[in-house]
Order: structure tokens, then C-alpha cells, then sequence
């Protein structure tokens, strides 16, 4: 006899509950959530959660949701469970914010419209030449172990060769290959910074969604930009030499997608030069120009070593290769080298071998061509539709070059109810809030990732979201 599906679903909750996957001070999933996995309206949800709240499993906690109380042992006698709710909330390292969770989470879900994501279509992955690459690896590979603390010798030595194609003339001694940007910042921010320094950084900045800094015990100090770059005259160094640090996405910059223009440029450098101030710069979009090549790095400026240089593989060829680097002085270099050992002992060679075909072999330039001309494609696409159904609700800038869009709302919509609105339609955008906007009154719009077909039904949902609920996104 097949079971009611309230049924299925309280089985489903205690075996993980039993199985110590939902511990003691869990959390549980949220009614939507679980609505949605098991393909059933709320009142299924609820008359199976009542049940096990009758049981003594689950309990209704205000500010904390449906947590888990007990599970099968303990209610069988004298047991005693270690409750981990308390030890998640001390880690050192801060969470992400609940909206980042979420987005997260909704990334992973491939029936939703993926108007958030920072990455590459599936349908511009290089699959054949990956193949090919991989196959040419395989057949020159020898036994091998553990990389060099800054990486393959060879790998630095063809990213040398790659970034004086852009200016930044640098010796395979001063790179050190990483996991991504993000490992990149992670060691900076444990290897290199005092607690309580200061990270200068644009408002907004993809850094505000990231736990990395802050979990390091350092402060964020928001500075305004325009359509150039950020304004050099708002930086003002509130701590002795040595405390403060600038972090900046000079070149298609994230969520904004401005191109901080050449004299900016100079003007920066001077001033952190003068001022004492390192600079990390983030140049992972570099290579996702479509109208005209950006200009040169501040790197390519940098005579003193005041600049650390990140690049990476992950948004122009796959995030899976874990593949990015850091350039500077060699004692920084060797320094944030021995705290990678100390993590995890060096990125997969099999990656690294990978990557430096990549680029030793024409073949990324190659596909970087193609990326191009298919991002102009999907620009448009998203730009003649924005203009056809938002263009009365909204208002942006058209980027030179990255993946993103930044969308200012009207002011008589909320963004948070129009990200909430669109997430249960099957939408995910990410609004300006994690990224410290302050207005409220942003989105960030990606279109490298959804298909043409996805760009535009997602933006024309959108405007039927905002037509519909009108009364609703004000208030």
C-alpha cells in the first residue's frame, strides 16, 4: 500500500534525525523549502511536522525556526547528544549572510533561472579542446606528488609569459599559483594583515559578501566610486602605516561593472604610493573585455611592489580547474607560499598541468575569442529586453566588458521583496544589499551564465513580478 505523502516526508526527517545528519540544535529546513523538495503544498508539510513535534523530535523555536530537540536515542532513555548548534555559531570564521546562503543554495538548483551567477554557460565550456588538453596531459604524465610550495615551475613560468602580454612584467619567483581568487585573499588576509587593519574597498564590492576579511578580525571601510573608477579623494587613512590595505576591481569591476578609466588609474597609484597604502588588485575579468582592451593593470604600474596581483582561469575558462595566481614581491610571495603548504599542501598538479597547456598553447587565446563574441551576443540579448519590458521600472549603464548589469529599481520598489518574489518564481538575481549598497534599490543582473532563451524570459518575469505586485514590492 503506497504511504501519504506526509508520511514519506516525517520517514525522510527521521532518518536524519536518526542518522545524526540533522543533530541536536539543527536547524530544519523551512516549510518552502521542503514544500518544494517533496512536490507537495504547505498543509502536507505542516500536518507531517505536527506529527513530529507530537513525537518530541522537533520544536517551533521564535527567531530560530523549527529545530531538532531530540532524536531516537534520547527519547529511548538516559542519552545525552552533543548539541553542535552551539559550536556552529562560535567558529572563528564569520557565516555568510542568510541572503548569500540562499542564493547559494538556489545556484546549485538547476530548475532555477540563473540570472545571478558569475560564470561561464555550460554552453561556452570548451568541452572539446578540454578533452583534448586533458588527453595530452594524460599522455605526458609521469609519477608525480606534491607541487612546489609556489606551484609548477612551468605553470609560473608560462603565466610570466601571459601577463607581459598585459603589461605586468613579473618573474615566475614572484607567483604563486592558488585554488582560486578567493584562496588568494584568504591567505592575504591571515598572512599579511594585523588585526584591526583597515581594508579600504569600493561601496559596493563583492568583498561585502564574503566573510573573509571581517573573520580575520579586520575592518571594512566602504569608499564611493563613479562612472571612472573609485574617487581617490575619499580614502583617508585613519590608522598609523601599516594598518590599511585597498582592495580593488579596477576592470569590470563586481556588482558594478565599471572600467575605471586610465588617469584613475594614475591618479591611485600615486596616491598609495605617497600614502603608504598596498594595494590588492583583483583582475580575475580582465579578459572579458568586448568593446576595446582595457587598460593596463595597476600592476603594470607598480615599480615600488606595492601592488599584490590576483588573476585567475576561473571566470574565463572553468571555475572546476581551481586555478588562479598571486603576483608580488618575492618575500610576500614566499610567505603567503608556506601558509598554502600549510592549508593544503599545493593545488592539484593535474589541474596546473592543465592550465599551462591552456595557455602555453594558443588554445586560450583561441577560446577567449569565442567568449567574446558569444558575451556580445548574450549583452545584447539582455540589454534589448531589459529595454523592452524594465526600461519603464528601471535604469542601468551598458558594460564594456565582464558579465554583470547594475539595475537601479524605482524607488517605489523594495529590491529585498522583488529578490524574494522572484526566488519563488524560480528566479534567482542577487540584489545590491550583499554587496553594501545602501539605497536598497539595486540588483545585480548576470548574463553569462543563463541561456538567451533563460536572459529573457528571466527579465520579462521580472516586470511581471513588478506589473502584479505592485502594492506589495512598496511596502
Amino acid at each position: 500500500m503506497k504511504k501519504p505523502k506526509y508520511q514519506i516526508i516525517i520517514d525522510f526527517i527521521k532518518e536524519k534525525i536518526s542518522k545524526g545528519e540533522w543533530a541536536i540544535g539543527s536547524q530544519i529546513p523551512s516549510q518552502r523549502h521542503l514544500a518544494k523538495m517533496f512536490g507537495v503544498n504547505r498543509s502536507t508539510i505542516i500536518t507531517a511536522l505536527e506529527e513530529l513535534m507530537a513525537d518530541g523530535l522537533i520544536e517551533g523555536i521564535a527567531g530560530k525556526g523549527t529545530v531538532v530537540t531530540n532524536n531516537t536515542w534520547t527519547l529511548m532513555g538516559n542519552h545525552f547528544s552533543t548539541n553542535w548548534n552551539r559550536n556552529v555559531t562560535q567558529g572563528i570564521h564569520k557565516p555568510s549572510v542568510s541572503t548569500v546562503q540562499e542564493i547559494n543554495e538556489a545556484e546549485s538548483d538547476n530548475r532555477f533561472i540563473q540570472l545571478s551567477k558569475g560564470e561561464l554557460s555550460p554552453e561556452l565550456f570548451p568541452l572539446k579542446e578540454m578533452q583534448e588538453i586533458i588527453q595530452k596531459v594524460s599522455n605526458q604524465l609521469t609519477p608525480f606528488g606534491y607541487e612546489e610550495p609556489k606551484g609548477n615551475r612551468k605553470l609560473r613560468q608560462t603565466i610570466s609569459s601571459y601577463l607581459k602580454e598585459r603589461g605586468v612584467r613579473v618573474s615566475p619567483p614572484s607567483i604563486l599559483v592558488v585554488s582560486g581568487a578567493l584562496q588568494a585573499l584568504h591567505l592575504i588576509s591571515i598572512g599579511l594583515l594585523k588585526e584591526k587593519s583597515t581594508v579600504f574597498l569600493e561601496e559596493p564590492s563583492y568583498l561585502y559578501s564574503l566573510s573573509v576579511f571581517q573573520s580575520a578580525g579586520m575592518d571594512l571601510d566602504g569608499l564611493p566610486m563613479d562612472n571612472k573608477g573609485v574617487k581617490v579623494d575619499s580614502i583617508f587613512q585613519t590608522k598609523e602605516t601599516g594598518r590599511n590595505i585597498l582592495y580593488t576591481i579596477p576592470t569590470f569591476h563586481n556588482p558594478t561593472g565599471i572600467l575605471m578609466e586610465e588617469s584613475r588609474r594614475e591618479e591611485l597609484m600615486e596616491y598609495c604610493i605617497r600614502e603608504q597604502i598596498p594595494v590588492i588588485e583583483d583582475d580575475v575579468y580582465r579578459d572579458l573585455w568586448m568593446d576595446n582592451v582595457p587598460p593596463e593593470p595597476l600592476k603594470a604600474r607598480d615599480r615600488h611592489g606595492n601592488v599584490l596581483y590576483i588573476g585567475s582561469l576561473s571566470k574565463t575558462l572553468s571555475p572546476g580547474l581551481r586555478i588562479g595566481w598571486i603576483v608580488g614581491p618575492e618575500s610576500v610571495i614566499d610567505r603567503l607560499a608556506d601558509l598554502k603548504m600549510q592549508l593544503d599542501y599545493g593545488s592539484s598538479t593535474l589541474s596546473q598541468l592543465t592550465a599551462e597547456m591552456w595557455l602555453s598553447s594558443g588554445m586560450y587565446e583561441h577560446h577567449l575569442e569565442n567568449v567574446r563574441k558569444q558575451l556580445r551576443i548574450r549583452r545584447k540579448k539582455a540589454i534589448d529586453t531589459l529595454d523592452k519590458y524594465l526600461g519603464f521600472y528601471a535604469t542601468w549603464d551598458i558594460p564594456e566588458g565582464g558579465f554583470f548589469i547594475w539595475i537601479k529599481i524605482n524607488y517605489s520598489f523594495k529590491v529585498k521583496k522583488l529578490f524574494e518574489k522572484a526566488l519563488s518564481k524560480g528566479i534567482v538575481i542577487n540584489p545590491g544589499s550583499i554587496y553594501k549598497e545602501q539605497t536598497g534599490q539595486f540588483i545585480r543582473l548576470s548574463y553569462g551564465f543563463a541561456s538567451l532563451d533563460e536572459i529573457e524570459k528571466g527579465i520579462f518575469e521580472l516586470s511581471e513580478i513588478i506589473k502584479n505586485n505592485k502594492v506589495e514590492l512598496k511596502y
